[in-house]
């Protein structure tokens, strides 16, 4: 994902403007002209900073700001009081900012370098380390305006910046979210209800537009793509991993040209991630199989989840997004007592393009005894490698959404389930029948994304921007 822009805004006061001129230290002007610089430079670790390159001290400084955030497209503002200032900019921007994510911020300062302030810079430098009077005084209008996507942070300059940076990520993402479209093929899962969600809702709390797909559209896809592109990906795909002896070439080839008839039909719908009902009777009989190698090897730019489930789907998105990384969607199959773990993965089309995973190609034996064209059809048969992960669960609640996340390590294995894609998983600090217990207590689905590294920050401050309900297990 492309950094976040993050507008930044400084405020100053005039009154203080000339103080301190002609001492070591320089004006009350050139300090603050320092702290916008350390401000900035802190910031684009992380970000594209958007600022005005100097202190807001009057009204004019202020439009200008809003407008340059606004013609940048600031996924968020950092907002910060540099000393005691008159208030009149604050509430202008409270009241003109609109809907845009706020991170209110108050540095504290890790020494104080002055004794008292019996001279000219002294004094001055007393009056520049005021934030913390203009913060407090900010907060009162705060109290009154009650700013939606609002949040404030109080620490040093580092400090600040791991706040912001959180901050940040999780302000890109919803901008991101907000521009997204996903495309359904074709349909929910009739038997899975529970993961049924609204459109509209989707659409209004969520952010993405959900586009409808058809199994006609894929089978034309199917048949325009090139026998070549076919052979040329079989080969790469065979010399990257292990074949199994009982796959058939042609079940492979029409595997791989499905995957890649399936990337083709999102990109041109126009969508970012479609949503595979890979269960569907009519894409099973009209396709003859469940695409199994997605992402292609020469795609990857449209994300694949099964089972129709718009939540999953959503959750995958995010880690996918937030991360960077490849993005597992699995399900819970049973707890493993003895050695505090328990069994999870997924049938039909998952990412497989870890490097640090294990992949196999091999037959589906689930579907290899049905009457479907190409019944037992191969897929990426693929081990999740060992690691601590992020598990994230997304679905409908009270006409929103809720996130219902934790902490699990990914244990070393083998592969052992046939035709799912797999891994064994032990909750971070807690054990089996609790942690579960908690899990349905919350009422939520079977179908959980899992990417590699911690990200629960990251994903509390989306849910909080959202309004989305959380939960950390």
């Amino acid at each position: 994902m492309q950094k976040a822009r993050m507008g930044v805004l400084l405020i100053a006061t005039n009154r203080f403007y000339h103080l301190g001129e002609d001492t070591p230290k320089g004006s009350y002007h050139q300090r603050k002209m320092r702290e916008v610089h350390e401000y900035m430079e802190a910031l684009e670790d992380f970000c594209d900073p958007i600022g005005l390159g100097r202190p807001a001290y009057t009204r004019e400084d202020l439009a200008e700001a809003l407008a340059l955030f606004q013609r940048e497209k600031a996924d968020c503002i950092f907002a910060a009081f540099l000393s005691w200032t008159e208030d009149f900019l604050w509430v202008r921007f409270l009241r003109d900012v609109g809907s845009v994510p706020v991170l209110y911020a108050l540095r504290v300062r890790e020494s104080i370098d002055f004794a008292d302030t019996a001279d000219e810079s002294d004094f001055t430098e007393f009056l520049s380390a005021g934030g913390l009077v203009g913060t407090l005084e900010g907060s009162g209008s705060v109290g009154r305006f009650k700013p939606e996507m609002f949040e404030t942070a109080v620490g040093t300059l580092p400090q600040l910046m791991e706040r912001a940076k959180v901050f940040c990520a999780a302000a890109a993402m919803r901008s991101r979210l907000r521009q997204s479209v996903f495309g359904l093929l074709a349909s929910y899962n009739e038997v899975m209800w529970s993961t049924y969600v609204d459109p509209y809702t989707l659409f209004q709390k969520a952010g993405p537009e959900l586009r409808f797909l058809s199994v006609v559209t894929l089978v034309q896809e199917v048949e325009k793509v090139p026998a070549e592109q076919v052979e040329q990906a079989c080969k790469t795909l065979s010399e990257r991993y292990t074949v199994l002896p009982d796959v058939y070439q042609e079940k492979f080839k029409a595997s791989v040209r499905a995957s890649i008839a399936l990337e083709n039909t999102g990109r041109s719908a126009g969508v970012d991630m479609v949503v595979l009902n890979d269960v569907d009777p009519v894409l099973l009989t009209e396709v003859g199989l469940r695409p199994g190698f997605i992402p292609t090897p020469a795609g990857g730019d449209i994300p694949v989840v099964p089972e129709g489930d718009i939540g999953g789907g959503l959750a995958v998105y995010i880690l996918r997004e937030l991360t960077g990384k490849p993005v597992s969607f699995i399900e819970p199959f049973h707890m493993d007592l003895p050695n505090n773990c328990f069994v999870g993965g997924h049938a039909g089309p998952n990412d497989y393009t870890d490097p640090a995973g294990s992949v196999m190609i091999a037959r589906d034996v689930r579907f290899a005894k049905t009457s479907y064209k190409h019944a037992g059809a191969p897929f990426a048969w693929y081990l999740l490698p060992p690691g601590r992960k992020t598990l994230l669960h997304i679905s409908q609640k009270d006409g929103g959404f809720k996130m219902v996340c934790a902490l699990v390590d990914a244990l070393p294995a083998k592969h052992f389930i046939t035709s799912y894609s797999h891994g064994l998983f032990r909750p971070v600090g807690q054990d089996m029948p609790s942690f579960f217990h908690k899990l349905i207590n919350e009422g939520v689905t079977q179908h959980y994304a899992v990417a590699d590294g911690e990200h629960i920050a990251e994903l509390e401050a989306l849910a909080g921007l959202m309004g989305f309900s959380f939960v950390r297990l």
